[in-house]
């Protein structure tokens, strides 16, 4: 870590820890998000770390990015995966939308005034994208929407939404991309989730019923929707892992601090060997999943992304946090089972981890193929 990031995450670590931190026992209790936190996060500038200045985005670099990620994930999760989506939806409009798309839209995402929300999964069809049954039929001026989608983080609170929808015939080739926002006429939101984490992020299903999107709201051409959702991927699947390594940070981080204090046959419990090998190994794991983070992110920076090891990051590094956060309810005991202590809230947030961005066994069919790919010629 530079001089700057040093300085970057101290200055994110204080900001989290007065003004999300006192919130989040009670907001995770009640499901509350709390719009004044993002803004808040858009004024100190980390809503749109890695877009462009002339967006209104810092100009940072992808490294930098992971590292803000981390930062807000020790504190929480769902705020850390909030900016996460949103900077998505940021990334695909500044890569694949025109002009007059990009200056319409990305200044109120990257300012953290608004939130953006990304739509491709549908009740039928998550990890096979190419199913989907979501319709855009082409009318004069534009496109009128049919479907659901479902599971969508942010969904209610975001104002600016990448959907996916099928202008042709089956399979991926089929799929076009548009730029709907909350408040058209046929979009309504179903019921929020009711879910083990994310409790302060709120998943909705979406609903279009001949909702009218203009041909101005088209992201590049007809057909090229799986272009646009596969070009986010890898960076998405990195910043779910650099979720992942802030995840397994604090609850390492909480269960040293409870092991150095709390006393057992008048010694800290943190002399007993069997707590010095499950530490060992939380640190170790949460160590070895940063590193492989960083790397994947070095190559993003690079123009060169490694999509094997974007894979292989997010796949270790959410592994990694469903691993320790229940290591460390174990550490604390049975006051880590209750939510007098942050772990138990840690691990039911990590869970999720595993799914999204593609599950971890898909992550491991995408490693496959790389290994075949490189390897095939030699057999």
């Amino acid at each position: 870590m530079n001089e700057f990031q040093k300085e970057l995450t101290g200055a994110l670590r204080k900001f989290c820890r007065e003004n999300i931190e006192p919130h989040m026992e009670h907001d995770d209790h009640e499901g509350k998000f709390r719009m004044e936190i993002f803004k808040g996060l858009g004024d100190y500038g980390v809503t749109g770390v890695t877009l462009p200045t002339e967006f209104g985005g810092a100009g940072l670099t992808y490294l930098d990015y992971c590292y803000v990620l981390e930062e807000i994930a020790k504190h929480s999760v769902p705020y850390a995966v909030t900016v996460s989506v949103s900077s998505m939806v940021q990334t695909i409009i500044k890569e694949y939308g025109n002009k007059s798309q990009q200056e319409k839209y990305l200044p109120k995402l990257t300012s953290g005034e608004e939130i953006g929300a990304f739509a491709l999964s549908e009740s039928h069809a998550g990890s096979d994208a190419g199913a989907l049954k979501t319709t855009a039929k082409k009318t004069t001026g534009g496109y009128l929407l049919n479907g659901t989608k479902m599971w969508i983080t942010s969904g209610g609170i975001a104002k600016t939404y990448i959907v996916m929808a099928r202008t042709g015939g089956e399979g991926s080739k089929g799929v076009s991309a548009f730029i709907v926002r909350d408040g058209e006429k046929g979009f309504t939101f179903g019921k929020a989730e009711k879910k083990m984490g994310w409790k302060t992020s709120p998943t909705r299903e979406l609903v279009f019923e001949n909702c009218f999107v203009p041909d101005e709201n088209l992201l590049l051409t007809e057909g090229k929707g799986f272009t646009v959702a596969m070009g986010g991927l890898d960076r998405g699947r990195v910043a779910i892992a650099a979720i992942g390594v802030g995840c397994s940070q604090r609850a390492l981080d909480e269960s040293i601090k409870y092991a150095l204090t709390r006393q057992q046959f008048k010694q800290p419990i943190f002399d007993f060997q069997g707590l010095q090998f499950m530490l060992s190994d939380m640190a170790t794991e949460t160590e070895a999943s940063r590193l492989l983070v960083h790397a994947a992110a070095h190559s993003i920076d690079n123009n060169a992304t490694d999509s094997k090891l974007c894979s292989m990051a997010k796949l270790k590094a959410t592994d990694t946090a469903m691993r320790v956060t229940t290591d460390a309810v174990q550490v604390l005991g049975g006051v880590g089972y209750t939510s007098e202590y942050p772990v138990e809230r840690f691990m039911r947030d990590a869970k999720v981890l595993q799914i999204v961005e593609g599950t971890n066994q898909i992550q491991r069919v995408v490693i496959a193929r790389h290994l075949k790919k490189e390897n095939e010629h030699h057999a």
